[in-house]
């Protein structure tokens, strides 16, 4: 019997992957400098969303790695964005210029178009997600983009407890279980959450280190999703070519095949 013949368990990442997270944050910053004149206002929109977008990558890692708090990266995104047009702002100021932000950002939360299609072909498998964020905000996406309940999902904690164990799905998020992908711990609290092997889930990622050969070396059959015109622009291929071994879609649709 073929390794993905023994798969049970689908497991997904959640920004970039099965949200089309890049799309709503450029959406946002788009409208933030429409609501803020001044400076800020004026300057080219790609420029800022591709300087919003380097922020985001190297203030959130800080917070992955343990260097700043959920709110602490918030408070340095918002100030190193805001800097160069002399606006200085203290942690609160920083704190409600995101939250202002986060408005703009959640009114454009939407799935991809060949997510639901896809997720209803997967007849038999249980479904789940491992997510490099903060549980809370991530239940609060699932919920508004109407997965939670569609994939029946619950949060695992850093015990190992399941919040309500009669659902099927499962949330594995590392700001809870305090391991970030590609450590393969939080692959194995995953397969663990479903009592399932590793060899018996698949992972589906849009990144290729970090996701899938993250999903690769922790037993998994990790996949990479490439969504062409849609990767993030910042972090597309900047952990590399997926290796021998880790395979690779263009859709969510080719997911069945590559199962079978």
């Amino acid at each position: 019997m073929s390794t993905r013949a023994l798969i049970e368990v689908v497991l997904f990442d959640l920004d970039d992957t099965l949200m089309a997270h890049t799309r709503a944050v450029d959406e946002a910053i788009a409208l933030a400098q429409e609501t803020a004149g001044g400076a800020f206002a004026d300057d080219d929109t790609a420029s800022v969303q591709r300087r919003w977008a380097e922020l985001e990558e190297r203030h959130y890692t800080r917070y992955l790695t343990g260097e700043l708090t959920y709110l602490g990266q918030r408070v340095a995104r918002a100030r190193d964005l805001l800097a160069p047009y002399g606006i200085e702002v203290t942690d609160d100021e920083a704190l409600a210029w995101f939250e202002r932000y986060l408005v703009g950002y959640r009114d454009a939360w939407r799935l991809f178009d060949d997510v639901l299609p896809a997720l209803a072909t997967l007849h038999g498998f249980r479904v789940g997600i491992i997510t490099n964020g903060d549980l809370a905000f991530q239940t609060d996406k699932l919920q508004r983009i109407d997965l939670w309940d569609r994939l029946d999902l619950t949060a695992v904690r850093a015990d190992g407890s399941i919040d309500e164990s009669d659902r099927r799905g499962r949330v594995i998020a590392s700001g809870e279980l305090g391991v970030t992908k590609p450590d393969s711990r939080i692959f194995h609290a995953a397969a663990r959450a479903f009592g399932a092997k590793s060899a018996q889930c698949a992972y589906v990622g849009d990144r290729v280190r970090t996701d899938a050969v993250g999903a690769h070396d922790a037993g998994m059959l990790g996949i990479w999703i490439d969504r062409g015109r849609d990767r993030n622009p910042l972090t597309d291929h900047a952990e590399g070519d997926a290796p021998a071994g880790v395979p690779s879609i263009h859709s969510l649709l080719e997911l069945p095949a590559l199962l079978a």
